[in-house]
């Protein structure tokens, strides 16, 4: 496809290479993903989005390159509209051996510690906003930052039936019996699917899209096993790495798959609702 001759321009403005194609990438919730080739053989990836939004991703980016070593794209060009990133050359099935290799690098992540949850502005997840203020428990960030607050914008987006918000509203007032505070807020990458790993050769090549905080990282790992990113080989290692506590699998695993769900049905509806109330219904 030809990129706009306004596009174009501001790519080589910014790398002193002239862009020849593009072809589109998969993803995109908020913008357009196209892989530029350039005319020195190199390789970029451009996200356009006429609306903008492309800043707060261009921030947790350079978050993540500034705060850990998880390896992810650097940021060339960090316009609302128009964001250039490094290629990383992943696709690649995510086999036993990425697994283990990407344990590695979330558990180095997840060393990364701050001072309360949440964040000092916030983010997105997808498109939806994420409130990220400064919280020094966890139940109450959990509870009002993650599960009120999204299940609220899938009950606004008519995805979400009232009963099950009602649900909803009356486990996060028991949602201390189940949450237990960690020992110290946790960096994530927030949204951890398969199609935010890109693996090679049974190496990760990098993680995208992000939608980070300090958590609880059990949150992430909750969201790792919703869509079959990973399995035991990762977890084995993780746990050999830096441990997973007690009632994870059985309990906590569920309640923190409630906001990932939440999302989807914010977004999708179709049967993401229905999963949400089956977890609220055993819990009850």
């Amino acid at each position: 496809m030809t990129l706009a001759a306004d596009t174009a321009a501001r790519i080589e403005a910014t790398l002193g290479r002239k862009p020849l194609s593009a072809r589109p990438l998969p993803g995109g919730c908020i913008a357009e993903v196209l892989r530029v080739e350039l005319s020195d053989g190199g390789t970029v990836v451009a996200k356009l989005a006429p609306k903008g939004g492309l800043a707060i991703e261009a921030y947790m980016l350079d978050y993540l390159a500034r705060h850990s070593s998880l390896p992810v794209p650097a940021v060339l060009r960090d316009d609302d509209d128009l964001l250039l990133l490094e290629f990383l050359d992943g696709g690649d099935r995510i086999d036993a051996a990425a697994q283990e290799d990407a344990a590695h690098h979330v558990a180095a992540l997840h060393a990364v510690t701050g001072e309360n949850f949440g964040l000092e502005r916030d983010t997105l997840i997808g498109p939806l906003h994420q409130p990220n203020p400064p919280t020094a428990r966890w139940v109450d960030f959990l509870r009002e930052q993650r599960l009120l607050y999204m299940g609220r914008t899938a009950l606004d987006s008519g995805h979400l039936p009232r009963k099950v918000f009602a649900q909803l509203e009356a486990f996060c007032g028991k949602l201390e019996r189940y949450v237990e505070e960690p020992a110290a807020p946790a960096l994530i990458h927030g949204d951890m699917w398969g199609g935010n790993v890109l693996a090679r050769n049974g190496r990760i090549a990098g993680f995208i899209d992000p939608a980070i905080y300090y958590a609880d990282p059990e949150i992430e790992l909750a969201f790792t096993t919703l869509f079959a990113t990973f399995g035991e080989p990762f977890f084995k290692r993780y746990a050999e790495l830096i441990g997973l506590r007690d009632g994870f699998f059985e309990v906590r695993r569920d309640i923190y798959n409630l906001y990932p769900l939440l999302v989807h049905t914010a977004l999708f509806g179709g049967g993401y609702a229905g999963s949400v109330a089956r977890i609220l219904e055993r819990l009850a």
